[in-house]
């Protein structure tokens, strides 16, 4: 499938092409911390499927629990996470933040890992009551 993205501001722009049988959840306390939010959800593919087509991201490297390094790429105006991939081995594959893609409603997660550190809502947001809309200045 053919996709491409950005982060809020349009500045750091890609496209790539994925499988959407690979798009997973990931619920450990780093993906937590990165995001914002209770967990990350990323479409994976291969590195020579992934091409910057704008601006140039930012880098954080994190350690990861296996010893490894993480390449974490985000927008350097607006914060955006955009993309992650490894170093060694681990640079083969890049792992795209799914909010960025453009064609996002059309993928589903089809696996979820580190679930030991969901939060244990995860499950019940579909009871909490909704609106289509939200006019709350935290948005």
């Amino acid at each position: 499938m053919h996709i491409d993205g950005q982060c809020h501001c349009g500045f750091v722009t890609y496209e790539a092409e994925i499988d959407p049988a690979d798009v997973a959840i990931c619920h450990c306390t780093d993906c937590q911390q990165l995001t914002g939010s209770a967990y990350r959800v990323t479409a994976g593919t291969a590195r020579e499927n992934f091409r910057l087509t704008g601006g140039e991201p930012k880098l954080y490297v994190k350690i990861g629990d296996n010893g490894r390094q993480r390449l974490q790429f985000f927008c350097p105006n607006c914060g955006s996470p955009i993309y992650t991939t490894g170093t060694d081995e681990d640079a083969l594959e890049v792992g795209i933040r799914v909010g960025t893609i453009n064609q996002r409603r059309q993928l589903r997660p089809r696996s979820q890992i580190w679930c030991s550190s969901a939060l244990s809502w995860i499950g019940d947001v579909r009871k909490l009551p909704g609106r289509d809309r939200d006019e709350a200045p935290y948005a």
